[in-house]
């Protein structure tokens, strides 16, 4: 979309469980355009996921690098068939005990995915997402969808409508508003493509979750410059808020002791009495709580004008991984 055309939509918002806004959103997929629909996850842009014209306007939109690339959204493994080239037994004991839900697989792409959906990698990634709204737009379709998240590129994800429409207003045309996302961070991905199954990206189904189905599950290295991205997730820096984020190390009350209290905060404990109530944000203590409310709260201190935002170390185990990834890649560390 180029700068004299970015607004070319008046963005609507439709309630998701209306029946005219979905026979809309279908409609609009059909003729190539795009539409911010609501996942398990976050809220996803999607789009055709077999037209290369359609695909290239959710880079447009984002302002997405096009080495980054998309996941597909399927409603079924016979959509998934058509998708990929292959369907190895980990993908077939993965996907029923994971699917739908929040786990994409990578695998060997098939002719019928354009290269600019892998960013011209020989592989695709693939999930069944469990949300009611998009699993019924796919079945209307009857066309799997590419669908990144739904914000400009490199910026928090959104888990509400709102979130969609201030990033993306006036650049696509529908976002089908479902509510907050139920999980709130990005699905897990799984590469079976090599000798051992490796994990890409960490979600909130787990490393040792997928260990108890699979056995040995590798994880991946940084990846090199050269090589092509088998999965979204994987830049540096990403998921980041416009405020500096500042992953504390050590005790949070001596790192406050430092700081400026015009700095906001995300704790998992309440706020010292001489913090400003409206800069300490208390997320529950547990993963899934914390992850359910950690983008609508990095989008919450955007909308306040937050510079800075100290984030209070997070505890060991696995059910944490995914939320560490998410703030060390926020933060660009």
């Amino acid at each position: 979309m180029t700068e004299a055309s970015e607004h070319a939509f008046s963005t609507e918002v439709q309630p998701a469980d209306d029946p005219g806004a979905l026979g809309q959103a279908v409609e609009l997929l059909g003729q190539g355009q795009l539409v911010a629909l609501p996942t398990e996850t976050v809220y996803g842009l999607a789009a055709d996921a077999r037209s290369p014209g359609a695909v290239a306007r959710i880079f447009e939109a984002k302002g997405r690098p096009a080495g980054n690339p998309l996941i597909v959204h399927i409603d079924s493994v016979e959509m998934a068939d058509g998708c990929v080239a292959a369907w190895p037994s980990a993908a077939a004991q993965l996907a029923g005990a994971f699917w739908p839900g929040p786990l994409s697989l990578v695998l060997p792409k098939a002719d019928s995915i354009p290269d600019i959906v892998t960013a011209g990698g020989t592989t695709v990634a693939v999930r069944c997402p469990a949300h009611p709204v998009f699993s019924a737009v796919l079945a209307k379709c009857g066309f799997p969808l590419a669908a990144p998240s739904a914000n400009r590129s490199n910026r928090v994800s959104p888990t509400r409508a709102e979130h969609v429409v201030d990033q993306l207003g006036g650049r696509i045309p529908l976002v089908l508003d479902g509510g907050a996302c139920d999980l709130g961070i990005e699905s897990t991905v799984l590469d079976l493509t090599g000798d051992t199954p490796t994990l890409l990206r960490p979600g909130m189904i787990s490393l040792g979750q997928l260990q108890a189905v699979l056995g040995p599950v590798a994880t991946a290295k940084p990846p090199a410059a050269a090589e092509p991205l088998k999965s979204p997730g994987q830049l540096q820096q990403h998921y980041s808020p416009r405020a500096k984020l500042i992953l504390v190390e050590g005790d949070l009350d001596a790192a406050l002791g430092q700081a400026d209290v015009t700095a906001h905060v995300i704790a998992r404990t309440a706020a010292p009495a001489a913090w400003p109530s409206e800069r300490w944000h208390r997320l529950p203590d547990a993963a899934a709580g914390f992850a359910r409310e950690l983008y609508d709260t990095l989008h919450r201190c955007d909308r306040l004008g937050a510079e800075t935002i100290l984030v209070q170390p997070l505890p060991d185990g696995d059910e944490w991984d995914a939320l560490r990834n998410r703030l060390n890649r926020a933060a660009g560390a």
